[in-house]
């Protein structure tokens, strides 16, 4: 970024479009994430749809197929998403519908932000931090599990990167 000396030795940002091209940046790391999010679950429920017939022995050989190359890392994470396609083998119309909402939500925040929308930004704020208290509950009353302390780091990072860019963008 360019910067132009002042008086006192100090710098500063040339022009306030370097500094919204800095805020950008960020943003638009934050709309990848985004992205990535949603194509992972699109993967997810595409690779369920496409075995979902032989869901069970599909599911115990991945299962096992995980303990043997990583042991019990990610254990907790591991049973719950298989707990969650069992559960979704009962009703696929319902759970393929759940994901794509969530897909379609994940898509159109990232869309949102890469574009720079005003209404993009909130939704990150409130949607991020509105799960900081309830991820720091678990984290706290539960066996620790550092995948659950990643999580809630990597979502005080988004909120903290969105609020900045709102605050730049006179938005609060």
């Amino acid at each position: 970024m360019a910067k132009v000396p002042l008086q006192e030795g100090r710098s500063q940002p040339s022009s306030p479009i370097d500094r919204a091209s800095e805020s950008s940046d960020s943003i638009k790391a934050v709309a990848i994430y985004e992205i990535v999010k949603g194509s992972v679950a699109m993967l997810g429920a595409g690779a369920l749809w496409r075995w979902h017939k032989d869901l069970e022995q599909w599911l115990e050989t991945a299962t096992d197929s995980w303990r043997h190359y990583f042991g019990k890392l990610l254990t907790p994470q591991i049973e719950s998403a298989v707990h969650v396609a069992q559960q979704a083998s009962k009703n696929w119309s319902v759970f393929m519908l759940l994901i794509f909402a969530y897909v379609s939500l994940r898509f159109i925040e990232a869309y949102g932000l890469w574009k720079d929308k005003t209404w993009a930004y909130w939704f990150s704020v409130i949607g991020y931090g509105i799960f900081i208290p309830i991820e720091l509950y678990y984290l706290i009353t539960a066996p620790f599990d550092w995948f659950k302390l990643l999580i809630l780091i990597l979502n005080i990072i988004i909120v903290i990167v969105v609020y900045r860019n709102m605050k730049r963008k006179g938005l609060i």
